[in-house]
């Protein structure tokens, strides 16, 4: 089994299709509702968005940038963990367990917030992974993230 392991930097929710990303310093993750006050999270394939700190770095390098990764709308920001085609990975926080479900494909809204971020995060899955919640548990900012692929 293939074991990497990171840290978590940044959580963030929404509350309403197209709001305001709103960092938070922890939240529960449940099976229902996914990250607890983020409208996306009900049970399905794109419960839970995870984005890798390395892979937002290489979009705002192309485009010459220093961007806030909530312009990327994801709810995880991790560090040290490549997501490129990790489908069926495991992705634990804590007791947390999340299933990767696919690449969150980049989407016009993208190049709203920065022209050219789009193309920018379409190579290598740089735009991140969906999730779906497998175990409830409590993610909380600079706590220990593995990715454990499938067997």
């Amino acid at each position: 089994m293939s074991l990497q392991e990171g840290r978590l930097l940044g959580i963030a929710i929404r509350k309403q299709s197209r709001g305001t990303m709103e960092e938070i310093e922890c939240s529960p993750v449940t099976i229902e509702e996914g990250l607890v006050g983020d409208f996306r999270g009900k049970q399905g394939p794109r419960q839970v968005t995870v984005l890798a700190w390395e892979d937002w770095k290489a979009a705002c390098e192309i485009l010459s940038k220093d961007l806030p990764w909530t312009l990327r709308r994801a709810n995880l920001f991790v560090d040290g963990i490549k997501l490129r085609e990790t489908t069926d990975s495991l992705i634990r926080i804590g007791m947390l367990t999340l299933q990767v479900t696919g690449e969150t494909d980049p989407c016009a809204r993208m190049d709203e917030a920065e022209l050219g971020l789009m193309k920018a995060l379409v190579p290598d899955w740089r735009g991140g992974v969906c999730c779906r919640v497998i175990e409830d548990g409590e993610v909380t900012l600079d706590a220990r993230v593995t990715l454990e692929a499938p067997q």
